[in-house]
């Protein structure tokens, strides 16, 4: 039974507009405690301090990312599982109250390095908790027709408003209070804010719905969410070719966007022009997460996304080869148009291929794969700098796979009918 004739049987739309508009806030704000913002956005400001008090090689310090990486190949399909059996609401809260701790513990740091690995060991399990993927498994369970743009608008503005904003925070915290401080600060943030509004205004779709129906209409609501198992998912032609396809553009963009700044004073670029480029490219992918929403919802094909890894290609090569500013801001803008896509299509796509029934484990699956290359790209791209004294080899392996990319998504089959998965939590 669908929403519509749950309001028409007692349920106000006016109730059930309310339940979806705090699911979207607390979604929001989920996002912007997450992993990205909190840690990776901010951990360029920490990598000299670090590296100075401990006398450490920075490749030693940025080395827990690596480290992070292959944790999250572990814990996302682990993480997906227990969100289809004990619903994201609880998971993605019990990581919230894991998190906040682990990322203060690291002020714990003592000048050992296996102790400071240790301790992102544990950031890394817990902050794969309470990730954008457990939160879009609740945001696809609430929407169907305009799903994409409620993905979009939940993962583009709260990573994209989250990864502004935490990093202006941790500068203020490190320069008044020094970096152990300041990770004491941002694991606070996370849970003051985090904690209380996810509790109050995060719900499971089915949960809300069961409980403002009659019990008649109860048993019908117990039946399980339509669509396939993981093992299902995994026999699917198209299953391989999602996969493969954002794990190569994700893995590639995600590289440049870690290496804009070196990349772009290479060529003689000055400092500012550098951390624009990087700026822009944020704001746009967290921007442009939504606009492929608002596009998947109208034109409802995955072909609509094809066009954008040939954008971001084009992006790529301007920042390596341009030769004046508007150039290689302009590469950012561009590039930023492909990590928008990248991270918009990738929820949408799972939701309406394999349906709702095993989103979480489908979804963890797939997002272990891709912060895996997201860890390995860049030190890939290190090693080949070393090798060649330039980025002009990796740019051209990685303008290689992006078009890869956009042609298996070129492969993909239509979405069928909407009805197909239709949520049952729809207004």
């Amino acid at each position: 039974m669908s929403i519509h004739k749950q309001a028409s049987n007692g349920i106000s739309s006016l109730t059930m507009k309310r339940a979806r508009s705090q699911v979207l806030f607390a979604s929001t704000i989920g996002n912007i405690v997450s992993f990205t913002p909190t840690v990776s956005a901010v951990f360029s400001l920490f990598l000299v301090p670090i590296s100075t008090e401990f006398g450490w090689p920075r490749a030693t310090v940025s080395g827990v990312l690596a480290l992070v990486s292959l944790i999250a190949v572990f814990v996302y399909p682990c993480v997906g599982r227990l969100s289809d059996i004990y619903g994201s609401r609880r998971v993605i809260l019990v990581g919230n109250l894991l998190f906040a701790p682990a990322v203060a513990m690291v002020a714990l740091a003592n000048g050992s390095v296996w102790q400071f690995y240790l301790l992102f060991a544990f950031v890394g399990l817990a902050g794969a908790i309470p990730s954008t993927a457990a939160l879009s498994k609740v945001v696809s369970e609430w929407f169907d027709d305009k799903r994409g743009f409620a993905l979009g608008l939940t993962a583009g503005l709260g990573n994209g408003l989250g990864s502004t904003i935490m990093p202006i925070i941790a500068g203020i915290l490190m320069v008044n209070i020094g970096w152990r401080g300041a990770f004491v600060g941002i694991g606070t943030i996370i849970i003051c804010l985090g904690f209380p509004v996810l509790f109050l205004f995060l719900r499971e779709a089915k949960k809300h719905a069961v409980e403002n129906i009659t019990p008649e209409e109860k048993i019908e609501e117990a039946a399980p969410l339509p669509g396939y198992t993981l093992k299902e998912a995994a026999r699917m032609r198209v299953f391989w070719l999602v996969l493969v396809a954002i794990a190569l553009g994700a893995g590639c963009v995600t590289a440049i966007f870690t290496h804009v700044v070196s990349m772009v004073m290479d060529r003689g670029f000055e400092l500012s022009v550098a951390t624009g480029v990087i700026s822009v490219f944020a704001m746009v992918g967290a921007g442009w997460q939504v606009v492929t929403g608002l596009l998947l919802d109208k034109f409802y094909t995955p072909k609509i996304v094809s066009p954008m890894f040939i954008v971001a290609i084009v992006g790529l090569l301007l920042i390596e080869y341009g030769t004046s500013i508007p150039a290689v801001y302009l590469g950012g803008v561009l590039m930023g148009i492909g990590l928008g896509a990248e991270f918009g299509c990738l929820p949408f796509f799972i939701s309406r291929y394999f349906g709702l029934k095993a989103y979480g484990s489908i979804v963890g699956v797939v997002y272990s794969v891709v912060i895996f290359t997201q860890g390995v790209t860049p030190f890939l791209m290190d090693l080949m700098f070393d090798v060649f004294g330039n980025y002009n080899a990796p740019v051209s392996i990685m303008s290689v796979c992006l078009l890869l990319g956009g042609g298996f998504i070129l492969m993909l089959p239509s979405f069928g009918a909407r009805e197909q998965f239709e949520a049952k939590f729809e207004v």
